[in-house]
């Protein structure tokens, strides 16, 4: 008896100690504590996905977080490639978008236990919480900027209307543009010298061009069959001014001496071409000649003839190397490839040096980083906005050098955009779109 007695006692205290246990458990709360704005590398007080799964509003409100806020908390690893392309991104985020929501990182190579408190596999990951620390969304592998915020968007927190970039657009010209229409090059909105004038007849009236590039331009551009074309072009004489059939036209062409960018003069009359040679250098071509050697480099993005001179540079995953006639043409080359790209591409106003590089649709780094680009916008008739075309398009170091070129150009109309919204909107383009792209043919020359 004495045996049993002392072993029901021992049941008793156990059965005791384990509801002591059970009760402490329910009372503490579930959420760990938050530390204050947590640096990159820093994971002390991050919340776990297993304590928010069990976390409630009473567990929450024993222990108020200091700013509540939502929270991206990307785990990644600091050698890893996609991994460093997102830090980039993360201190953008975390720099613009400061007080609207936290952006940690969790480097798992340091600390392997938040691989399995996480419970990841890949990396990097990025997860989304809400203010109360509840998990909404998580991704694997790169994530670009655009992204990051659409996705937030989706969830109902907009943070795109109030980002730090500083707003700036201008919709209605500085100046009235009082250039008799005729005076104006139908591509590019320069103003045409009497003697580079190019004419092209079309069914609703002439086309003016400044100058035999821009016809080329245009050329590549139209859908229509081109068969009998060269009937309906007049190239003008040089040296008297008059206007001459391209079928008689000879031409001078050499290089500007500073740029390397070819200049191109026509003439009715070899002789003449000779003279001017012998003051101006360069190399007498015929019209078909000239025509090869002005289609020979296109536009990897809209297939439009174009100049290497004025051209972005575009390295191609894989080691193929095209152009972009504009800044985001040749962003439109990531659309069109699906593939990784690189842009070497130039200041409009300083012409420094600006490197843009995607990664899986998005902006993978960008050189420098407060570089912006410039999207220019015309008002149709019914009122909406639409492309102002690829002349009026552009990639700046800095907002000031944005605002200083708009300055100079005003006829200028448009909004200050980040390389990333330019590419995230070449990216939405359906094959379709991309195929129709800078053509002309629906909408004939007019």
């Amino acid at each position: 008896m004495n045996t049993l007695v002392k072993i029901l006692v021992v049941l008793g205290l156990v059965v005791a100690v384990g509801a002591v246990i059970a009760i402490k458990q329910n009372q503490a709360p579930s959420t760990p504590p938050v530390s204050e704005g947590p640096s990159e590398g820093q994971t002390t007080g991050l919340i776990s996905p297993d304590s928010q799964e069990n976390s409630s509003p009473a567990a929450s409100a024993m222990q108020p977080r200091p700013q509540a806020l939502p929270r991206l908390v990307d785990l990644g690893a600091g050698k890893c490639v996609p991994c460093i392309m997102m830090k980039q991104i993360l201190d953008e985020l975390r720099q613009e978008y400061k007080n609207r929501f936290e952006v940690i990182f969790i480097d798992v190579w340091e600390n392997p236990s938040k691989a399995k408190e996480y419970k990841i596999s890949l990396i990097p990951t990025q997860i989304f919480y809400n203010p109360d620390g509840k998990e909404m969304f998580r991704h694997e592998g790169f994530f670009s900027k655009e992204d990051i915020l659409g996705k937030w968007k989706e969830f109902g927190f907009d943070f795109t209307s109030e980002g730090a970039m500083t707003a700036f657009e201008r919709l209605e010209p500085a100046r009235a543009d009082t250039r008799p229409k005729e005076q104006i090059c139908y591509m590019c909105d320069k103003d045409i010298q009497p003697k580079a004038l190019v004419v092209v007849q079309t069914d609703k009236g002439p086309v003016r061009l400044c100058g035999p590039h821009c016809y080329f331009i245009l050329y590549s551009c139209l859908t229509e069959d081109k068969t009998g074309l060269a009937e309906k072009i007049a190239f003008t004489d040089w040296t008297s001014g008059k206007s001459i059939a391209a079928s008689e036209a000879v031409f001078l062409s050499g290089q500007e001496e500073d740029t390397g960018k070819p200049w191109i003069k026509a003439f009715s009359d070899r002789t003449e071409a000779i003279a001017e040679r012998a003051v101006s250098g360069g190399s007498i071509l015929s019209l078909q000649a000239l025509q090869d050697r002005e289609l020979s480099h296109r536009c990897g993005f809209c297939d439009r003839a174009c100049y290497p001179q004025d051209a972005a540079r575009v390295l191609v995953e894989g080691g193929l190397q095209t152009w972009g006639c504009c800044s985001h043409c040749a962003l439109g080359v990531a659309a069109r490839t699906g593939k990784d790209i690189e842009i070497h591409e130039k200041d409009r106003l300083s012409g420094e040096k600006i490197v843009v590089k995607t990664f899986n649709g998005g902006i993978a780094s960008l050189e420098p980083r407060t570089a912006v680009a410039w999207f220019g916008q015309r008002r149709k008739p019914d009122g909406s906005w639409a492309s102002a075309g690829c002349f009026h398009q552009g990639f700046f170091v800095s907002d000031d050098n944005l605002k200083a070129w708009v300055e100079k150009n005003p006829y200028e109309t448009g909004r200050m955009i980040s390389i990333s919204q330019a590419l995230a909107d070449k990216m939405k383009l359906s094959p379709e779109q991309i195929m129709k792209a800078c053509k002309i043919g629906e909408c004939a020359p007019k």
